[in-house]
């Protein structure tokens, strides 16, 4: 049940990271600037090393890992939200 609950919480971060890079944001520019579309790639590689690990960890028996892949889904949620809505 923990790997599905991860896989679940990781479509929906790559969904929203994909939807914050492309939301063309000044944060997101200052952040990627130099690097074109490899700041975005590098961001996305980074999002699936976790998506990686977290599924890793709760296929081994370690599913308070689901909790912590849970917590950090909402703070993604939160910061992607401010960003889109132009709050930040």
């Amino acid at each position: 049940m923990a790997l599905i609950m991860i896989f679940i919480l990781g479509v929906g971060n790559f969904a929203l990271h994909r939807a914050v890079l492309d939301s063309d944001h000044p944060l997101i520019r200052q952040l990627t600037r130099g690097r074109g579309a490899r700041g975005g790639g590098i961001m996305l590689a980074f999002e699936f090393l976790l998506l990686t690990a977290a599924m890793m960890l709760a296929a081994n028996e370690w599913p308070e890992v689901a909790f912590a892949y849970a917590l950090y889904s909402a703070l993604n949620l939160v910061t992607g939200w401010m960003i889109l809505s132009r709050r930040l």
